[in-house]
Order: C-alpha cells, then sequence, then structure tokens
C-alpha cells in the first residue's frame, strides 16, 4: 500500500475529503508541541493509518540522545500509535548545538557500535522497534572500514530493527559516489526492509561535475521508479511512501505519484500469486 507525508498546504484537503491516499506518514517534530498540527494529527489517525518519521533524534551523533526530545517523541507515540516509528542514519546536532540538516556518519565499526546503543536507547524508550533510513550521500570517508549495505545490515542485526529503504536516497548516492545502485540493493535482505521512501530530486553542477540533490521537490525520476520496481521483484511488496517536502505541489498531483506506486505494487502481488499458484500445480 502506497501513502504520502503529511504536509502543511495539505492538511484541509485532508480533513475535509474523504479517504484518498492508503496511509500518512507525518514528520514527528512538526506535532509535538500541541496546538493545529497537533489537531490535524489527531483528526485524521480516525481516518488513515499514521506512520511517524522522525529527523531530530540524531541516532549516529557521537554524544547522548537527547532525553528530551526522546521523551517528547514517547509521548506523541503513545498517543497516536503509529503502524511505524522511523529515524535517519545520521547525527543532527552535539551538546545542545542543533543542526538543520542530517549530516553523515563513517562506515566504521566505532560509529555503528554508538548508533547500535543509540537505536537500542530509542526502542527501549518507545518500546517498540523503529526502522532506519539509509542517507544520500555527497562525500565518501576514506577510512570507511566497510560498505554502507553492510554497516545497515550489520547495524539491523545487532539492533533488532529493520531498514527504510529509500530507494531515491540510493540513486542520488549511486551517481554522486560513482556505485552500482543496483548491487547496493541487491546487498540488502528483503527480511530487513519494513518500508520504502520514493523522492524527486534535482541536479546541479558544480565545478563542472554533476551532483544530485536530494531536495524531494519534483517527481520521482523514471531511473528511480525503474530501481524500486527491481526491487519489488526481489523482495515483494512493502509499504511505501512518496515523499514532497519542498515546491509542495497541490495534492492531486502527489496522490498522482502514490497511484503510480499502488499500480507497481498491485502488479508486484498478482505476479507472486501467479507465482505461487504456478508452484503449487508443478508439486
Amino acid at each position: 500500500m502506497a501513502g504520502i507525508g503529511l504536509r502543511h498546504p495539505h492538511h484541509r484537503a485532508l480533513l475535509e475529503s474523504e479517504r484518498c491516499t492508503g496511509w500518512l506518514e507525518a514528520h514527528a517534530e512538526n506535532h509535538m508541541s500541541g496546538g493545529w498540527s497537533a489537531h490535524v494529527l489527531d483528526r485524521l489517525r480516525q481516518t488513515y493509518p499514521l506512520s511517524l518519521h522522525g529527523v531530530g533524534l540524531s541516532l549516529g551523533g557521537a554524544g547522548g540522545l537527547d532525553e528530551d526530545h526522546l521523551g517528547r517523541l514517547k509521548q506523541l507515540v503513545q498517543r497516536i500509535e503509529p503502524a511505524l516509528v522511523s529515524e535517519h542514519v545520521a547525527w543532527t546536532g552535539q551538546a545542545g548545538l542543533y543542526l538543520n540538516d542530517l549530516l553523515p556518519l563513517p562506515w566504521t565499526e566505532e560509529a555503528l557500535a554508538t548508533l547500535v546503543a543509540h537505536i537500542d536507547q530509542a526502542q527501549t524508550a518507545l518500546g517498540r522497534p523503529i526502522l532506519i533510513e539509509n542517507p544520500s550521500s555527497y562525500l565518501a570517508f576514506r577510512h570507511a572500514e566497510m560498505s554502507e549495505p553492510e554497516f545497515l545490515v550489520e547495524t539491523c542485526r545487532r539492533a533488532g530493527c529493520r531498514l527504510l529503504l529509500d530507494v531515491n536516497n540510493v540513486y542520488v548516492s549511486a551517481r554522486n559516489l560513482g556505485f552500482d545502485a543496483g548491487a547496493y540493493l541487491e546487498a540488502i535482505p528483503g527480511d530487513l526492509v519494513g518500508e520504502i521512501h520514493l523522492a524527486g530530486h534535482s541536479r546541479q553542477e558544480v565545478e563542472g561535475i554533476e551532483l544530485r540533490i536530494d531536495d524531494h521537490g519534483s517527481p520521482v525520476m523514471p531511473e528511480v521508479w525503474a530501481l524500486y520496481r527491481s526491487t519489488l521483484a526481489r523482495i515483494g511488496p512493502r509499504p511505501t511512501l512518496i515523499e514532497w517536502d519542498s515546491e509542495i505541489p497541490a495534492l492531486n498531483i502527489l496522490l498522482e505519484e502514490s497511484a503510480k506506486a499502488d499500480r507497481l505494487l498491485s502488479e508486484r502481488r498478482q505476479a507472486d500469486i501467479a507465482a505461487a499458484k504456478a508452484r503449487h500445480a508443478a508439486a
């Protein structure tokens, strides 16, 4: 089932219309302080399955997790009872300084141990497993001790969490860093994937080099749709979200994107049913 991100320009339309998509994902930090946003989320949870997607927990940070932030997230999770809770493989600040960005980790054993400890702390506080999202990358650390897929898989195995597989992020990183996006996706065991994200991205030229920017401000590109289709063929259908966070369009345009994902999910389910029938007939 495909869903869309809950964004402020669409609040009123979603409240006033019949259910129009499979589910909604809300950025957790937008709904922690009460007011209109909290009211909207409480109303919409009566109609839609919800997920919460955090952007500020700083799971990969060298310091400890912000206990106040984690406490507010726990209260929100208890109130909303989302189907899924997710966060990023990134760090966002240090010692009370918060940066408006998702900053990269080196793929080292030290960073992995820190990330696993923080995931365990978050899961213990929330009383549930979470999903972690692979980043979009613009540089590679020289002293990496493993590949990104190896780092993510080992993190999930040790922490007992699962992966929010952002296919657009894989494609963006592959184009920026020069690796094979298909091989990356093949290295992720299907049983670890709990959700998929799709989004648009932009191209910029920096000193004569093309850079892909994960800005979530346009339709999903054909190359990303192709990777999504091949991923579904390998691991089967997964809840899929269309992200669109900048240059936010009219709701119907976002719903058209989610409808494309729904069609591919339906095709995959039908193909899996046909294959199962064929195996049963041959047995």
